[in-house]
């Protein structure tokens, strides 16, 4: 992996607000804060308010070794926070306070120079349920340059998505990752149907992509690349604290396999192991033990 070329996540910075208080999180800072954790330079663009929460989370990426530079302040909105609720087996839904600093993102040339070293960006839908923030996301996409892994992270957050956006999305995408929930509703968009490998290969084949990755729980991974190679990788027995970040730690460790070239399978094995953790542990963003880093798994 070029380690001088950043990991690059874009979108939502936001507080959790869980029933025994907030907690650090988004899909996009949850990534970042993970593939820092695994041993990439890592880097996010979102945007918050000039308010304590806003103060707070530039503090907790800061403390994980995230760049913050293309962090926008917004005075006139305040940071996003999203309520979480458990249910029984530790699964979360969310509701999300609307008009907050991350639906403003702004195009500007401290993105530009930060767009044209990515080696990896990761983006999703989420941020892009505003004119203004889906603007910028995408072109910040665009900007990356060629060999650059686009991955676009669906993680589909009802009412804020829709089909038009993920085909945008698709199109500037080479890599692709949902859930398991996911996967037939996406797949129903472009009329897909079978099999858990057919309706993946298809999506694949649809999109013109180099890889798409299904995470699956307790019951693992599903990875296709355009080879027509697939890695079936069975989940990794927890004790589950609760399931939120465990999808973003999964593609933090994703991309960096890909960035490293190696196999579809160490790829896999590796990421399933680090969401386990991460299901083992409160919060989205716990930190990572040693042995799940990069460096330490090549040498095991």
């Amino acid at each position: 992996m070029q380690r001088e070329r950043p990991i690059v996540a874009i979108g939502e910075i936001l507080w959790d607000v869980f029933p025994d208080g907030p907690r650090f999180g988004g899909a996009p800072a949850n990534f970042a804060c993970h593939a820092a954790g695994l041993g990439a330079q890592a880097a996010i663009v979102s945007a918050v308010g000039d308010d304590d929460l806003g103060r707070g989370a530039l503090h907790e990426l800061a403390q994980r070794l995230v760049n913050v530079e293309c962090v926008q302040i917004q005075p006139s909105r305040p940071t996003g926070t999203v309520q979480v609720m458990l249910d029984g087996a530790g699964k979360a839904s969310f509701e999300f306070r609307s008009d907050i600093a991350w639906d403003d993102l702004t195009w500007g040339e401290p993105l530009e120079l930060l767009a044209r070293r990515a080696a990896a960006v990761c983006f999703g839908t989420l941020a892009q349920r505003c004119t203004a923030s889906r603007a910028t996301i995408q072109r910040f996409v665009r900007q990356t340059p060629p060999g650059c892994l686009r991955v676009f992270d669906v993680n589909l957050r009802a009412p804020f998505y829709d089909t038009e956006v993920i085909r945008e999305s698709l199109e500037l995408a080479n890599v692709f990752k949902l859930n398991d929930d996911e996967l037939p509703i996406v797949a129903g968009m472009f009329g897909l149907r079978g099999s858990e490998r057919e309706l993946v290969a298809g999506l694949g084949r649809e999109g013109g992509l180099e890889l798409v990755a299904v995470t699956r729980g307790p019951r693992g991974a599903l990875l296709w690349s355009k080879t027509g190679e697939f890695s079936d990788e069975p989940g990794v027995p927890c004790v589950v604290k609760d399931t939120v970040g465990a999808g973003d730690s999964f593609t933090a460790a994703l991309t960096i396999g890909l960035l490293q070239k190696r196999s579809l399978h160490e790829i896999n094995r590796h990421a399933c192991r680090v969401a386990s953790y991460v299901c083992s542990q409160a919060g989205a963003a716990p930190r990572l033990p040693a042995e799940l880093q990069i460096d330490r798994e090549e040498e095991s």
